[in-house]
């Protein structure tokens, strides 16, 4: 149905129906404009009570990662042991033999306790008397006993042995009555080793002995590692003949208690 109005018909507007009776006592226009109007958004999830304020994230703590930390710590002291034993080395290193000698725990330093008893180092002949058991200085046979690294099964001459030590050679001594084994121990220490020797010594107040020009420790076991260390740092070094000799010249391989009188230049 047309309008007539000044400016030609018109379409009669077209009420659009929400489905909904308007309420009492309210114009239709009302309807309309509340059917028309935005509906506010929902929160998802419902509820109705706006926007959900946002969730601040939780941090987990995983612990402390102790795997680099134990390997960092093991290098670090790796590290200082390397350095401390290289500065111990060097100090070592720059001692004399007689400061490391020193250093050597129960070590006797007759040249410093007892002088008077090893000054005379004359070539005799026959038997001789000496402060100590073993000896380690004092009048010696003209004959040497030969100090290759050389072990002797008996019993050898004090003036020979003396002889040796004059040159610079260590003299290891041990009780007859040694269990094999422990002989063998200390065979280890001599054997193929220039201006060394061994034998067994009739009447040592300790199972083992070693001496050289001087100097004299005794130990309770073969297994002391005092032994080797004595033997390696006085060998050649405790000489009172510096440029002697053990393996050429008038020396012997003989055992026997007795001296044995040989000319120069000859072996026996």
């Amino acid at each position: 149905m047309s309008i007539s109005t000044p400016g030609g018909p018109q379409r009669r507007p077209t009420v659009v129906s929400t489905g909904k009776k308007p309420a009492a006592g309210r114009p239709a226009a009302d309807t309309k404009a509340a059917s028309t109007k935005p509906a506010t958004p929902k929160r998802a999830g419902g509820g109705g009570k706006g926007p959900r304020k946002p969730i601040t994230p939780v941090k987990v703590s995983q612990g402390r990662s102790w795997g680099p930390i134990a390997l960092f710590v093991a290098v670090g002291v790796l590290a200082t042991s390397i350095i401390g034993y290289g500065a111990w080395a060097a100090i070592r290193g720059a001692q004399t033999w007689e400061e490391k000698a020193a250093q050597i725990e129960g070590i006797v330093n007759f040249r410093e306790t007892d002088p008077e008893a090893i000054s005379n180092s004359e070539h005799r002949s026959g038997k001789q008397e000496y402060a100590q058991s073993p000896p380690v200085g004092g009048p010696h046979n003209n004959t040497w006993q030969r100090c290759l690294g050389d072990v002797y099964d008996a019993p050898i001459a004090a003036e020979h042995a003396l002889h040796s030590m004059e040159h610079g050679a260590i003299w290891l001594t041990y009780r007859p009555d040694l269990p094999a084994a422990d002989v063998e121990k200390l065979a280890d220490v001599v054997r193929g080793n220039d201006f060394m020797m061994m034998s067994p010594y009739e009447g040592l107040d300790k199972p083992v002995s070693i001496q050289a020009w001087g100097y004299q420790l005794k130990v309770d076991n073969a297994d002391d590692p005092r032994i080797k260390e004595f033997a390696t740092t006085l060998a050649q070094n405790a000489t009172v003949e510096p440029g002697a000799t053990c393996s050429a010249g008038n020396y012997t391989t003989g055992t026997g208690t007795e001296p044995r009188d040989l000319q120069p230049s000859m072996g026996g």
